[in-house]
C-alpha cells in the first residue's frame, strides 16, 4: 500500500503537509513499510511521537485508522470479535418455535450478530491502517497470536469461516519498551526506534502547532524541556508536554520563560509531585538564569 509514494521524500512531504514533521529515518521506516506490505514496529521513550505518526499514516494514505489499545490481559477476543449475545437471545425469543432447533441454533451465528473489534475491523476495512498500540503491555501468548494474523491477513471464525483482507492493512506497532517483545514479531516487522526531536527540530514542531506564541518562548522551552529529559526524572516530558507547557505559558501571557511563569504552569510538562520538585530545586533556577 505505497498510494503512489515514489520515494522517502514522498513520504515526508506528504506527513509534513499532514502536521507531523518526520526526520529522514521516520520516512524512510514509513514508506518502506507501505512500499514492502511490512509491519512497522516503532520504538521510544513515551511522548515521541509513536501514535501520532499513525495517525498520519492515515491521514496521508486517505485510510481509516483502526485502533488496538493493548493492556495487561488483553486476549484474543477483546482483538478479534465477539458475539453479542442479547440480541441472539432477542432473536431467539423472536423466531420461538416457528424454526428447527437446529435452524433456530444456525442461525445465531450469521455475521449480523458478530461484534468486530479492531484486528477484525482492519481485516474486513482495509486498506486502513491497524494501530497496535503498546504492544509492551500485551503478554506472550498475545504476540504470538497477533504474530499468526499478521503473518495470514486473515481471521477464522469457527461459525462463518474464514476472512481474508482484500488489501493487507498497513499495521503500526508501537512499544514503550517496558519489556522486549519477542523476536519472532520483529523479525515480521520494519524496526525503528524514535529518538526525542533535536532542539531546531523541536522548536519547530511546537510552532507548528502553536503559530500564534513567540518565538522566543518555543525556544527557551524546547531548551529547558531538553534539560529536564536529561534530568533523571520519574516521567520525561514528550513532545506533547513541550506544545502544553508552550500553550499554558502563551495563555498566561509570556513571551519567554521565567521563574515565575515556569512555577504558575510547571503543571503542564511534568505530572508527579517529585519530578516538578526537582525540576524547580535542581535544573530551572540555572537553566532559566542562562536564558534570560
Amino acid at each position: 500500500m505505497n498510494l503512489g509514494f515514489a520515494s522517502p521524500r514522498d513520504v515526508a512531504g506528504a506527513l509534513d503537509a499532514a502536521g507531523y514533521l518526520p526526520d529522514d529515518g521516520i520516512a524512510s521506516a514509513a514508506y518502506l513499510a507501505m512500499a514492502m506490505g511490512r509491519p512497522l514496529f516503532v520504538e521510544g521513550d513515551p511522548g515521541v511521537g509513536k501514535t501520532a505518526l499513525a495517525h498520519a499514516l492515515a491521514d496521508i494514505t486517505g485510510t481509516p485508522l483502526v485502533r488496538l489499545q493493548c493492556y495487561e490481559g488483553i486476549d484474543a477476543s477483546q482483538a478479534l470479535y465477539d458475539w453479542d449475545f442479547p440480541r441472539q437471545v432477542l432473536h431467539l425469543r423472536a423466531v420461538g418455535d416457528r424454526l428447527d432447533p437446529s435452524v433456530a441454533e444456525a442461525s445465531l451465528y450469521e455475521r449480523r450478530f458478530l461484534i468486530a473489534r479492531p484486528v477484525l475491523r482492519a481485516i474486513e476495512e482495509s486498506p486502513c491502517v491497524l494501530l497496535v498500540d503498546e504492544i509492551d503491555r500485551a503478554d506472550d501468548e498475545f504476540e504470538a497470536f497477533l504474530l499468526e494474523v499478521l503473518a495470514d491477513n486473515a481471521i477464522t471464525i469457527p461459525e462463518l469461516g474464514t476472512i481474508r483482507a482484500t488489501s493487507p492493512p498497513l499495521v503500526v506497532l508501537t512499544s514503550n519498551r517496558t519489556r522486549e517483545v519477542h523476536d519472532a514479531l520483529k523479525r515480521r516487522c520494519l524496526y525503528h526506534w524514535i529518538e526525542h526531536p533535536t532542539f531546531a527540530r523541536e522548536v519547530e514542531i511546537v510552532r507548528r502547532h502553536l503559530p500564534d506564541v513567540a518565538e522566543r518562548l518555543a525556544r527557551d522551552v524546547a531548551a529547558v524541556v531538553g534539560a529536564l529529559r536529561e534530568a533523571d526524572l520519574l516521567k520525561p516530558p514528550g513532545i506533547a508536554e513541550s506544545i502544553d507547557w508552550t500553550r499554558a505559558l502563551h495563555l498566561v501571557g509570556a513571551t519567554s520563560l521565567t521563574q515565575q511563569a515556569a512555577d504558575v504552569t510547571i503543571g503542564a510538562v511534568l505530572k508527579y509531585h517529585e519530578d516538578q520538585l526537582r525540576a524547580q530545586r535542581d535544573v530551572l533556577p540555572d537553566l532559566l538564569e542562562r536564558l534570560a
